[in-house]
């Protein structure tokens, strides 16, 4: 898709962990034991515990740890025990014996409907209190025949439901931000125009109304104004005062298709110089991206950056390792949704070389314009040229139809470009910037100090709110 594959297997080569032909093993989620060996979650419900995924060469040893579980895309280890999230239910699963296999399965809570396939549940690692964070995907897609289809509930160590936002359609992976904000992936469809990242705000609405159905259930939540169809979302959220807009937007196709599993980067240093950044998979176009967010004026919001493409098949989710490398895997459907890589199903590792590539690092919002961050130094005279930045705006329809072409399309006029003394950074200021808008940044023109070009030219940043200062 960015035509970069080559060139990013110079800095984030992409290693295979074998899997053996009589493992059944179609990846959903993924968790690293304390013991070092990884964990999968898989499509048919199985949990393996693999030792050696993390060696070079990967030599790995499957134990099946569990089975008998739905459509496992969500493990989180905690006490001696994993936490799985399926369909129906968040369940507690232990080898009381010690015998190294499952043999105490406890419900935490299944106080959610689920009657079909596509009423999809994924979920965040415990949080500081211990809480489980579940986002509930809609009935079919469309509608919320099931209760609390559509919405985000939080679930205590002792088994108590919390809803805590509504307003979801599809989402996916489910996890913090370096702050410690709780986001979900979303799907592009109805109400949505592209795949984003959305804040699960308590008391928020995330865009999509069919969930409105289950407000009575919600002592001391009252059901928001319905948005009106066929508007933009940064004029609607001056008549819907709950409704939370998209924090990073990804451009349809220019930045994943359907994306998927996400974990944050804090391996100090270990992955390279994105720190603190969100890496996110896309199971349609088999990809990894970043995102960067920031909280403005109350409002989170951020970029998002092409990182590594070439993955063998559908990425479900993703996971750091002790050693600092990011492991992939899932699988293909076929018949139900295309993917761009082949392997019907995989688990393949990013490893870090050392070397650091020329990159945009991260963008962040001034009151001005925006200061872009770079990986290594700039060019100081081509960084200082306004021409050396090519900045268009767009948005999407927010309406019932499904997902949205560009629209509103304007281009930015950088008035000035000041690059910091190191060369890290540069200072960009804009004319004026596009409320609701995808900024599109292309710095194609842009070398390092060192003369190399860009292995990624291209970021997108979502303007939901301008600072104030």
């Amino acid at each position: 898709m960015w035509g970069t594959a080559a060139q990013e297997a110079k800095y984030y080569p992409i290693v295979n962990v074998p899997i053996p032909p009589t493992v059944p093993m179609r990846p959903g989620g993924f968790d690293v034991l304390p013991d070092g060996r990884l964990a999968v979650g898989t499509r048919r419900g199985d949990i393996y515990f693999i030792k050696g995924a993390f060696d070079s060469p990967p030599v790995p040893e499957y134990h099946l740890f569990a089975s008998g579980q739905d459509e496992i895309f969500s493990l989180a280890w905690k006490d001696g025990a994993m936490t799985t999230t399926s369909f129906g239910e968040v369940t507690r699963i232990s080898d009381a014996d010690g015998d190294g296999v499952a043999d105490r399965y406890d419900t935490l809570t299944n106080n959610w409907g689920y009657a079909e396939g596509h009423e999809f549940a994924f979920a965040s690692k415990h949080d500081p209190e211990g809480n489980i964070w579940v986002a509930l995907g809609l009935s079919g897609s469309y509608e919320s025949h099931n209760l609390f289809r559509g919405w985000a509930v939080k679930v205590t160590p002792d088994g108590k439901m919390i809803p805590v936002c509504s307003g979801l359609r599809s989402p996916g992976g489910v996890g913090t931000n370096a702050q410690g904000a709780m986001f979900a992936i979303e799907s592009q469809g109805p109400w949505n125009g592209c795949c984003s990242l959305k804040h699960l705000k308590p008391g928020g609405f995330l865009g999509h109304p069919a969930s409105y159905n289950w407000y009575p259930f919600v002592p001391g939540m009252k059901e928001p104004v319905k948005p009106n169809s066929d508007s933009r979302i940064h004029i609607e959220r001056k008549r819907v005062k709950e409704l939370v807009p998209p924090a990073v937007c990804f451009p349809y196709i220019k930045m994943g298709r359907s994306i998927s599993g996400f974990r944050l980067n804090q391996t100090g240093g270990k992955f390279g110089p994105f720190e603190n950044q969100i890496f996110i998979g896309d199971y349609t176009l088999s990809l990894i991206m970043r995102a960067t967010t920031e909280e403005i004026n109350g409002v989170w919001q951020g970029a998002c950056y092409p990182f590594r493409e070439g993955l063998a098949t559908g990425i479900m989710n993703v996971e750091f390792s002790p050693k600092g490398q990011l492991i992939a895997g899932g699988f293909t459907t076929n018949a139900q949704w295309p993917v761009r890589g082949t392997e019907p199903f995989a688990i393949q590792r990013i490893d870090w070389n050392g070397v650091t590539p020329f990159e945009i690092k991260e963008i962040n919002i001034k009151k001005d314009g925006f200061l872009i961050t770079f990986t290594e130094p700039v060019d100081p005279q081509i960084a200082g040229n306004t021409e050396s930045y090519v900045i268009t705006t767009y948005t999407h329809i927010y309406h019932a139809g499904y997902g949205s072409p560009e629209v509103d399309q304007t281009t930015s006029h950088v008035m000035k470009a000041a690059p910091a003394a190191d060369g890290l950074s540069v200072l960009v200021q804009l004319e004026k910037f596009e409320e609701g808008h995808i900024h599109d940044f292309d710095l194609a023109k842009m070398k390092s100090k060192a003369g190399e070009p860009l292995l990624h030219t291209k970021a997108y940043y979502t303007v939901n709110e301008i600072p104030l200062n």
